[in-house]
């Protein structure tokens, strides 16, 4: 095997602490010796050991001469765990592959820096796309310091979210709409518009997997939500916050009261301000939202530019209607090219639909 093949088992570690290490990176590491596999790790829940940590105490013989494949740069400063670094130089670890460089100040080649100096050999950028791909979240996160946004919706392959009478349930399979609770296992937290709230009532929570904690965030200009809303009733449970533009403070003790947190933005064409409301989140660590709403929201979020990704659910089913509503409403775009470009597409079957994915043509990972 070559370095991309034991690369390609380093990320498929990783992959497996998606939705449990927020906001750490997804890392996975294989120590190879003599052309064998002898240890392997990845970083499996936030605050427990780090991946190459892992992989050197599985080891079935001892590491000194072999080689680590690591998708991102270890670190080389204190967090909550010691430094990747320094159980390497100790292992006697002779080469270390590394996916891509980490981002975060405290790491940014320091790592790398440090193995070269104590006469490790380190080869770089070994699938760095791939990589780079694994960890768009934290990437973003580090860097932007706001979460990395998914906007998240189902439509029919004549772009109707609905039927003209409002009627939506379902418009994707039952495939689909496990994997859209599959995907919430992945985000700090759930965003939808007071629309959806009143239209559907939703409780906004993983349903695959309990212990998962979504912060639920509703963006409600006005303090619309209905006092007796899943999402408010359970708030003592559940962690929510109410976004709004609202200053009356008799509306927002109600919320507060009921366990809510309520976040006041300035205004922005009328409604919450997303790029004030995405710096508030950001601050607070929450590195990652999927958007759920309505065309309303989607609107506004794509014409405040917060949205890194686009996850488009397509049913092969027609359903027509001037009145019928699409994914983005607002006033649109004036010309084609002001239109938000996308790239890096990927096609994928769920049951008889189909999930396209594609990246916001914005350039916000890469090199520190």
């Amino acid at each position: 095997m070559n370095d991309e093949e034991y690369m390609h088992i380093a990320l498929k570690l990783a992959e497996k602490g998606r939705g449990r290490v927020s906001p750490n990176p997804m890392v996975g590491a294989v120590i190879v010796k003599d052309g064998r596999i002898i240890g392997e790790g990845y970083h499996e829940k936030y605050g427990e050991q780090h991946a190459e940590r892992k992989a050197i105490f599985s080891c079935t013989q001892p590491p000194s001469s072999a080689d680590l494949y690591v998708n991102l740069e270890p670190c080389c400063h204190y967090g909550r765990q010691p430094p990747c670094v320094d159980a390497i130089l100790e292992s006697g670890i002779k080469r270390v592959v590394i996916g891509s460089a980490d981002p975060n100040p405290q790491v940014c080649g320091n790592g790398i820096r440090s193995l070269r100096e104590n006469g490790v050999i380190v080869t770089e950028n070994v699938l760095r796309e791939e990589c780079l791909r694994l960890n768009q979240i934290f990437f973003h996160y580090i860097k932007t310091k706001q979460p990395f946004v998914i906007m998240k919706y189902a439509m029919t392959m004549d772009g109707k979210t609905a039927a003209y009478t409002g009627e939506s349930e379902w418009i994707t399979g039952e495939a689909a709409r496990m994997h859209v609770q599959q995907q919430r296992r992945h985000f700090s937290a759930v965003m939808v518009g007071v629309g959806t709230v009143i239209a559907d009532n939703p409780m906004l929570t993983c349903r695959i997997d309990s212990e998962k904690k979504l912060v639920r965030i509703i963006c409600d200009s006005w303090l619309r939500t209905p006092y007796d809303a899943y999402v408010v009733t359970s708030a003592a449970q559940m962690p929510t916050y109410i976004a709004t533009c609202c200053n009356d403070g008799d509306k927002q003790a109600a919320y507060v009261n009921a366990g809510c947190r309520v976040i006041v933005t300035k205004q922005r064409n009328g409604h919450t301000d997303l790029k004030e409301l995405m710096s508030i989140l950001g601050s607070e660590g929450i590195d990652s939202v999927i958007l759920e709403g309505g065309g309303t929201l989607n609107w506004s979020a794509l014409e405040s530019g917060i949205v890194q990704k686009i996850q488009a659910y397509i049913a092969p089913k027609l359903l027509g209607g001037r009145a019928a509503p699409t994914p983005a409403d607002g006033v649109g775009f004036p010309t084609l090219s002001d239109a938000v470009m996308l790239k890096n597409t990927v096609i994928t079957r769920i049951g008889e639909d189909f999930l396209i994915e594609s990246e916001v043509d914005r350039n916000v990972h890469g090199n520190c």
